[in-house]
């Protein structure tokens, strides 16, 4: 599960809609949307999100060279 799909489902949990998401994270419900649907947060958006909706997400990216580094938020 992507880090939007994990996004939307806890919005549904919390009966949080993403025009209401938006507007806590200063972004217009369209343009959040979009960001969903592509999966193409940036890491301040997802550290905003996880403010809002009260979840931690971590996140390991994989260097092309093998390294490897977390982002926890």
């Amino acid at each position: 599960m992507t880090t939007s799909e994990m996004i939307k489902t806890i919005c549904k949990q919390q009966n949080t809609s993403i025009a209401e998401l938006a507007r806590c994270i200063g972004q217009s419900r369209q343009n959040l949307n979009k960001k969903l649907q592509r999966d193409t947060l940036t890491i301040d958006e997802i550290k905003q999100i996880s403010d809002v909706i009260g979840v931690k997400f971590e996140q390991t990216f994989t260097l092309p060279g093998g390294e490897q580094y977390k982002i926890e938020n």
